[in-house]
């Protein structure tokens, strides 16, 4: 499987303005999030991007990529029509070919080498077939994710063949119809918004969008449920962590990760317990 076109979805009326966020990257320079994106997809490989943005969105976002701009094509999602609906837009990029999916409002940070596109990446080749990246994750957090069920393969511990997927289950759903042998009690594989996936999903996309009632949304979650019943879909627990920029200090815990991973991390945690040093000389003596 050869994979060299990737989607960033970043048309979300939440999310329009989080890729345009400037963070300190591993190497020490500063670059908006939608360019440190493009980067680890070209890095693993990618030759074009296409971004979904919202209208009017095209200029700011060209500026924020400077010299990777060339490589990038935009495409307006002209209304909040859902997810699905936002990587849909793709199709005439993406063509009848496999394609890397990430999200706009999340970095992903590895705890080893490779990348975590890259582990994605290097799965579906191998295996010839749609990879999701997922993180196990507590139940008390299903709200905010998409979530899957599936059996662990024993010639690789870290993949799962996918059988059931729900959109931000609740502790029941996922009790019922998410267990995967083998995990910690009370946590499950959750979608990190990194995907390689097959053209098989465009179409499904489509079926569902012409199927939609007049005013619903066209979702993701739904049409990978589906894809999972059609062709081999698996899962890659990657040895690596996602970040969402869009929850309540997700910008600052982002920007941390990125430093104590980088080649400064030695500074910053110097700067950091000086910091908590003199927080605690301050509150003792407040007492």
């Amino acid at each position: 499987m050869r994979i060299t076109r990737a989607v960033i979805t970043a048309a979300g009326q939440q999310q329009r303005q989080l890729p345009l966020q400037t963070l300190v990257d591993r190497d020490g320079k500063t670059r908006a999030l939608l360019a440190i994106l493009v980067g680890s997809a070209v890095e693993a490989g990618i030759e074009e991007v296409c971004v979904v943005v919202h209208p009017g969105d095209q200029a700011p976002y060209s500026q924020a990529l400077a010299d990777q701009a060339s490589r990038v094509t935009f495409v307006e999602q002209s209304e909040p029509s859902g997810y699905g609906d936002a990587v849909l837009r793709a199709a005439p990029m993406v063509g009848d070919e496999p394609f890397l999916h990430l999200i706009g409002d999340h970095i992903f940070i590895s705890t080893t080498q490779p990348s975590c596109v890259e582990q994605v990446m290097e799965a579906a080749r191998t295996r010839e077939c749609s990879v999701s990246a997922v993180v196990s994750t507590r139940e008390g957090m299903l709200t905010r994710f998409g979530a899957v069920g599936g059996l662990r393969l024993s010639d690789a511990p870290e993949l799962f063949e996918i059988a059931t997927v729900i959109e931000k289950p609740t502790p029941t759903e996922a009790e019922q119809r998410l267990i995967v042998p083998g995990l910690r009690a009370g946590h499950y594989l959750c979608f990190s918004g990194l995907h390689v996936l097959t053209p098989s999903v465009m179409r499904i996309l489509a079926e569902h969008s012409a199927a939609l009632p007049e005013g619903a949304r066209l979702e993701l979650s739904p049409a990978l449920h589906d894809l999972a019943g059609k062709e081999r879909y698996l899962a890659l627990e990657m040895q690596g962590l996602r970040y969402a920029l869009d929850t309540r200090y997700g910008l600052l815990t982002a920007q941390l990760a990125l430093a104590l991973s980088g080649r400064d991390r030695a500074e910053v945690l110097a700067e950091m317990c000086a910091l908590l040093a003199e927080r605690q000389l301050a509150l003792a003596s407040e007492r």
